[in-house]
């Protein structure tokens, strides 16, 4: 990989990681506020892609619990940053939108990487969400495209 691919890539990770603390930040916002408990559906989808991969979580009962509580933001932090990375990959090789292309195209990818997985395994289905679950769903990634795309922006040194 050249260096100008490796320099996008991390410069993408880092945004990738920006972005999933805006979309965590208001997530937890959204949860203090109306009072919602976390969700289940990381969980589940930890649970579903270790059971299709043959993979045992080590332990039983509350630990073994406890590791999949531990695993499942992992997995969404894994997934933030990698889109990043991806997205910053993309620039390196030319395609620099602007603020809002950049932002929608961000936020695209991070809900089609997010729900993709649940909806394959069987975990959730977007097609039966309500306007209050699209909501909740759609505003923290927004937040992740909207300060994804703009730290890429940002750390784009014009080449």
């Amino acid at each position: 990989m050249s260096s100008g691919l490796v320099r996008w890539a991390l410069r993408g990770a880092a945004a990738g990681a920006a972005g999933t603390t805006a979309l965590n930040a208001v997530t937890y916002l959204d949860m203090a506020v109306r009072g919602r408990p976390a969700s289940s559906t990381p969980s589940e989808t930890v649970e579903r892609i270790t059971a299709q991969v043959h993979l045992e979580i080590p332990g039983t009962g509350e630990s073994r619990a406890n590791r999949v509580e531990g695993l499942a933001p992992l997995a969404g932090l894994a997934t933030g940053v990698g889109l990043g990375l991806a997205l910053g990959l993309v620039r390196a090789v030319g395609w620099r939108p602007g603020p809002v292309a950049g932002a929608l195209a961000a936020t695209t990818v991070a809900l089609v990487g997010a729900n993709g997985p649940m909806a394959l395994l069987g975990v959730s289905d977007p097609r039966t969400w309500s306007a209050a679950d699209w909501t909740a769903d759609l505003v923290p990634h927004v937040a992740y495209g909207t300060v994804t795309a703009a730290v890429l922006r940002g750390l784009d040194d014009g080449r």
